[in-house]
């Protein structure tokens, strides 16, 4: 079995476990993410993190946390196979001889490339989970009530339903890589810094550059880690590409990227470009130990 089907294979688990585990983290950090900034003198929707849990288990019921998981879920062998095979492709450009484990430097190098491809995979597939996870908080937030606002939580039937409707009236398949450019800027320095970071504390806590023989403790505390990473560099940007791909296509709010981040500081303060950093962050550290636990042990049961 050739190292990219090891990669593919072990990157399409990995994806699977992050997926089951954090899930219903990153449905709270949309809803939290995606609501408007309530009018004057008017309470937001959702106060905090277990509000937005506890309202969306009174609306919706448990299936709610998980509302969305259809499109990641369908491509999370194609996302996570890319992330972890051109990772390993990556690393044989960058290493200087056969065998010899990598630097956390080099390790940050093929993060970034990584990301890059990803991109491409992550932003239709986040564009179709988002609408699903916000359309129920972006619902509640008008003057309709009764049947009017049951009809608008419901606009999206499901996974296809988005893709079929941004298909046909929001420019075809532009309209599904809508947030592209903060995509990659998530991606790209996020995907960097994690896989360099889980690098660093392998390292560490095998006392050298060799790492085969630690257990799984160690990786999942190095995953995890390395995950909280990720969103702890990268937050504001993923805020700004959450609201622009829930952004109302014929009325919009938002002009482009540089625009959402302005008008969300100038409306709601620094702290704006951090709601939902709570769920985000308590969802990184399982999902990611899950991720990198159920990879290497994957990869390493295949040779």
């Amino acid at each position: 079995m050739g190292d990219v089907a090891k990669d593919l294979t072990a990157g399409t688990v990995g994806g699977a476990a992050q997926l089951i585990c954090g899930h219903p983290f990153d449905t709270i950090k949309v809803k939290l993410q995606s609501q408007p900034a309530p009018a004057p003198g008017q309470a937001p929707k959702y106060s905090g993190a277990i509000d937005a849990v506890k309202k969306t288990l009174a609306a919706e019921g448990p299936r709610g946390l998980y509302k969305g998981m259809g499109a990641p879920l369908a491509t999370v062998a194609a996302f996570n196979a890319v992330l972890f095979t051109v990772r390993g492709q990556m690393e044989t450009l960058v290493r200087t001889q056969p065998g010899v484990p990598l630097t956390v430097s080099q390790q940050f190098v093929c993060g970034a490339g990584a990301g890059v491809a990803v991109s491409f995979l992550a932003c239709p597939t986040e564009l179709v989970k988002c609408r699903l996870q916000a359309q129920s908080a972006l619902a509640g937030t008008g003057t309709g009530t009764g049947t009017a606002a049951a009809v608008a939580a419901v606009k999206y039937g499901g996974p296809m339903d988005v893709a079929r409707q941004v298909l046909r009236s929001e420019g075809g398949m532009r309209g599904l890589f809508k947030g592209l450019i903060p995509t990659m800027g998530r991606e790209i320095p996020g995907n960097a810094i994690m896989f360099g970071v889980y690098e660093a504390i392998k390292q560490m806590l095998a006392g050298g550059p060799d790492t085969s023989g630690l257990g799984r403790g160690s990786l999942i505390l190095a995953g995890g880690l390395a995950g909280a990473s990720f969103w702890f560099i990268v937050y504001p940007t993923d805020v700004v590409k959450s609201v622009i791909q829930v952004d109302d296509y014929k009325k919009p709010k938002f002009s482009g990227s540089l625009d959402a981040f302005r008008k969300i500081q100038a409306s709601e303060g620094f702290k704006g470009l951090y709601k939902g950093f709570g769920p985000a962050m308590a969802r990184s550290v399982p999902a990611n130990a899950a991720c990198f636990l159920a990879y290497e042990m994957t990869r390493s049961a295949l040779g």
